[in-house]
């Protein structure tokens, strides 16, 4: 499991990369903007594709990090896309992009009839646990598969944890980020009571994190309410796509059911922006 292939350079991919060139693995990356995979080529060693086709041959395993289903399915069934390859008996598929379980039991289908194990990896931490190799990797596929690759997650987090057969670790990630989206509503909820009797955010902030309703993500996002930095480490609208899959798949619980309502009404005006930009859209209101 030497030779990786990658596909997707986005605020996660581009570190993700960097830890496991670190960690020794040869990797050779597909973009669909090859600018940002010339930069990288020349900051770090790796190797340059010109289509998920071409990662074939030169793969052992071929990681996926993108945006959404739409292009996962893209860089599988597309022209010059992974299926479009010959077929390699060896190959190890891993998404490790969030989306809904139907897309992995779909694609993990069609790798089983062409030859190729495929494993659901989503991941739970933003841009710094991404940074610092501490990433908390779900799988879900064949248990002998991921024991493959497990080497692969120890160079990108801090866990990997087997859940079963495919989507189940989808099911996992959504199950997380619906409640990591729950907390940032609740916290921006908090602050904004505060605020309105008088409180300041300054204030009651250290109050939470010190206290047993204080966690990581409060702690994380302290600073950024002081001082009002809404740069993404993690958009509103991936946290917003995120929260529709969930829908999809069945969540119909009442907070969920508001957080879900919220999340639509910040996306036009503060889609881009970070997920505690939740706390700027209903201060507006």
């Amino acid at each position: 499991m030497k030779n990786i292939g990658w596909i997707g350079l986005g605020n996660m991919g581009t570190p993700m990369i960097k830890n496991l060139v670190k960690a020794g693995f040869a990797v050779t990356v597909y973009n669909r903007s090859a600018d940002k995979t010339k930069a990288l080529a020349a900051e770090i060693n790796i190797g340059i594709a010109g289509s998920p086709a071409e990662l074939v041959e030169k793969s052992d395993v071929i990681i996926t990090m993108l945006t959404d289903d739409a292009a996962v399915k893209s860089v599988y069934e597309g022209a010059d896309g992974i299926f479009s390859a010959a077929s390699r008996k060896d190959l190890i598929a891993v998404d490790m992009s969030t989306v809904a379980p139907e897309t992995t039991q779909t694609l993990a289908a069609l790798c089983r009839e062409k030859g190729i194990s495929y494993l659901d990896a989503p991941v739970a931490g933003s841009v710094k646990p991404a940074e610092d190799a501490q990433l908390v990797i779900m799988v879900g596929g064949e248990e002998a598969v991921y024991e493959k690759v497990k080497p692969v997650f120890d160079a990108l987090g801090k866990a990997s944890i087997y859940l079963g057969e495919n989507g189940k670790a989808n099911v996992a990630k959504l199950s997380v980020n619906l409640f990591l989206g729950i907390v940032v509503q609740g916290l921006s909820e908090a602050v904004i009571f505060a605020r309105k009797n008088g409180l300041a955010a300054e204030a009651l902030l250290p109050i939470i994190n010190a206290a047993a309703v204080g966690s990581g993500l409060t702690k994380m996002k302290t600073e950024n309410i002081i001082h009002n930095d809404f740069k993404p480490a993690f958009a509103l609208k991936l946290l917003a796509k995120d929260i529709r899959l969930a829908k999809a798949s069945g969540m119909d619980t009442p907070v969920g059911e508001s957080l879900s309502a919220t999340l639509q009404g910040a996306l036009e005006k503060h889609g881009e922006e970070d997920m505690i930009a939740v706390l700027k859209y209903l201060s507006e209101k």
